[in-house]
């Protein structure tokens, strides 16, 4: 019991000096604070820059039209505030849990999303995700991008998906 008990002065005393206030170790030197600050600024901000664009650019194919019931869809005439709205709204009640217009979250951010997705493959990823995720390489690759969340059937119908993308038009 003797042995135990210095054993655990022994052992408590050691965590105790080395977890001590070494003065040595804690003083700041305020004329070199900022030299080092900016420095691991300027090393993180091609990293960010470089995962940003690997976001932007990864997987880009305007020509895959993904797996569904949309074949063909021209979205090149002008933009209807009335379908932007119904969109918008369907947008924050249907795919605000997972998607945000103004980052990355649990699914991607639709910002620019045209400049990377045809206008059929998004429709067809709303409208019918299961078949998507399973069978179109873009889809199975955000999946693995986010983590294998898988996004969601909403049970969206076409004319919905498409004031969806009407709204989307509108992110820039």
């Amino acid at each position: 019991m003797k042995h135990t008990h210095k054993l655990l002065i022994l052992m408590f005393s050691f965590v105790l000096f080395s977890c001590g206030n070494d003065k040595k170790n804690n003083q700041v030197d305020y004329s070199t604070k900022k030299a080092p600050v900016k420095k691991e600024v300027q090393k993180e901000k091609p990293k960010e820059a470089s995962v940003e664009k690997k976001e932007t650019t990864a997987n880009v194919d305007l020509s895959n039209k993904g797996i569904g019931p949309v074949k063909s869809l021209d979205i090149s005439g002008a933009i209807d505030q009335k379908l932007v709205d119904e969109g918008k709204e369907l947008f924050k009640n249907k795919c605000s849990a997972c998607h945000r217009t103004n980052r990355k979250f649990i699914g991607p951010n639709p910002t620019g999303v045209f400049d990377r997705r045809s206008p059929e493959w998004v429709m067809n990823m709303i409208i019918n995700p299961e078949e998507m995720l399973k069978k179109d390489p873009i889809a199975k690759a955000l999946l693995i991008e986010y983590n294998g969340s898988p996004m969601a059937n909403q049970n969206v119908s076409e004319k919905e998906a498409r004031a969806i993308v009407e709204y989307f038009r509108t992110l820039k």
